[in-house]
């Protein structure tokens, strides 16, 4: 890798690349590309799951500027196997079981590639119109799989679009809750304004909340418990919205999760809208992991109630194989979005968007600029069909079951929660006799004693390499999160995470 120097005659120098877009040379790059990325799925195995680097590794490794001429591709791809492999925590790994899955398929590979390669900007229908039309469809598309309503689908009088995140959608979602309220009561009112979640709901709604203007103190994390799977309890979300209407607040916005980061846990979707529609509450439905596994019909039932509710996300980039980013948010009135975020400058007028008979993403979203997501989507759900996507979650949900039972078996980890998709949450105990001592007198166990074994162990784990899991705090107990989801797991991977886990247990527990 060159560093930075100066000539003076740059000009007449023949290093320069005279074409950076030539087919030929694309052609050549882009083999030994593939070549290398297909290696690397190859042996994905044997490299550490969890990147195991110090803190500004990278920094002491590269030089201290951009290099003045040229680089090969071969010495750049050198360069990414033995500096920027060592710094990845491999997402795509089988033995990855950490936060959510993030998986990939070539479909979605080769869309993302396409998308990239055309590198249209579909800010609006006129800037590339197969860009807007395709995302247009497949959200149908999609929307039938999961058994949506028609009210939010383009062929009712709602539609979809495809942002970028959850936390994009919320907020565009929160801002036109916001707008349409604020029409009603005045925009005198914003400091009245309550968004409601559970104290288990995505972090992801306060940043919005933050950013869109509601005062910090206008945020409700109502509290669930374990005797509801840690899920939002109806009652409880109306007495907090009735105290709050009485006190002259103006509760506006309720965020309902299927799915939770921490447990998957359920809220129920058609008593929460009950409540919300007696106070003309926007209800927005985050299934941002588990929305993927309702095209089977076993699960569509967590969905049900959908029609009550305002918008609806899912993220394809999480459980369905479409590579990040990549978020799909439905709504039944788009009108509310476009009225919150439309701007309409000289520049993107144009006949088409005057005729009102086409979509301009732009006013769907924060941004103006968009990429082409749709075309990812598009090549995997017509490179698997709805068939093989249904096989490819199933087959998940039923690793997890397996590594729920191996749980279940050893008689110093509890399955801290119940496992409804392919999360399972769990944790070990000091001792065997005192999981049935803790059965029978929740104050025999020492909590704190338990949260900090629990660390160890998962600390330990990860240190490891082998495998990579995360953890979760919920209702004060320290809790292991195996989330399985990539897409080469299989299995072995599964049975071999166990071992490690017990392997590491044994170990800790014969000093502890």
């Amino acid at each position: 890798m060159g560093s930075l120097t100066f000539d003076n005659d740059d000009e007449n120098n023949s290093y320069f690349v005279t074409n950076p877009l030539d087919p030929k040379e694309f052609r050549r790059q882009g083999h030994m590309i593939i070549d290398f990325i297909a290696d690397y799925y190859e042996n994905i195995e044997r490299y550490q799951v969890l990147s195991q680097v110090e803190p500004n590794y990278l920094r002491k490794l590269l030089p201290e500027s951009a290099p003045y001429s040229p680089e090969s591709i071969e010495t750049i791809l050198q360069d990414v196997q033995k500096y920027i492999i060592p710094g990845i925590t491999h997402w795509q790994s089988p033995n990855y079981f950490a936060y959510f899955p993030s998986s990939g398929s070539i479909a979605g590979f080769l869309g993302e590639m396409l998308s990239t390669g055309f590198n249209v900007v579909g800010f609006n229908w006129m800037s590339s119109p197969a860009a807007t039309e395709l995302e247009c469809i497949i959200m149908d598309w999609l929307g039938e799989m999961l058994k949506l309503p028609k009210s939010f689908l383009f062929s009712g009088n709602g539609g979809g679009v495809l942002q970028g995140t959850t936390c994009e959608a919320i907020l565009c979602t929160l801002t036109a809750a916001r707008d349409q309220m604020l029409s009603q009561v005045g925009r005198e009112k914003m400091e009245k304004l309550v968004v409601y979640g559970s104290d288990q709901t995505h972090s992801a709604i306060q940043k919005a909340a933050k950013i869109s203007g509601i005062n910090p103190m206008n945020f409700r994390a109502v509290k669930t418990t374990k005797s509801t799977s840690f899920g939002l309890c109806p009652k409880s979300l109306r007495d907090v919205v009735q105290a709050d209407a009485q006190a002259g607040l103006v509760p506006f916005f309720l965020c309902a999760t299927v799915g939770t980061t921490s447990t998957n846990a359920i809220d129920p979707i058609g008593p929460l809208c009950e409540v919300a529609k007696d106070y003309s509450i926007w209800v927005h439905v985050d299934a941002a992991y588990a929305g993927s596994a309702c095209i089977c019909p076993e699960f569509r039932h967590f969905i049900d109630g959908i029609e009550g509710a305002n918008s609806f996300t899912l993220n394809a980039h999480k459980w369905f194989f479409t590579t990040l980013d990549c978020c799909c948010l439905w709504v039944k009135d788009p009108g509310t979005l476009i009225k919150s975020l439309s701007t309409n400058p000289a520049y993107l007028r144009n006949k088409a968007t005057d005729s009102k008979q086409v979509v301009d993403y732009k006013d769907w979203q924060i941004t103006l600029s968009r990429r082409f997501r749709a075309m990812k989507l598009w090549l995997v759900l017509r490179s698997y069909g709805v068939a093989n996507l249904r096989f490819f979650l199933r087959s998940h949900v039923k690793m997890a079951k397996l590594f729920e039972e191996l749980v279940r078996l050893d008689n110093r980890f509890e399955v801290v929660a119940p496992r409804k998709f392919a999360l399972v949450c769990f944790r070990v105990l000091p001792k065997p006799n005192v999981k049935k001592v803790y059965e029978n007198d929740e104050k025999a166990l020492d909590l704190e004693r338990v949260n900090k074994l629990n660390q160890k162990l998962l600390d330990s784990i990860n240190r490891s390499g082998h495998v990579y899991m995360c953890p979760t705090v919920v209702d004060g107990e320290y809790i292991i999160r195996c989330a399985i989801g990539a897409t080469l797991t299989e299995e072995r991977h599964v049975i071999m995470a166990w071992k490690v886990v017990q392997e590491h247990a044994d170990a800790l527990l014969s000093r502890y």
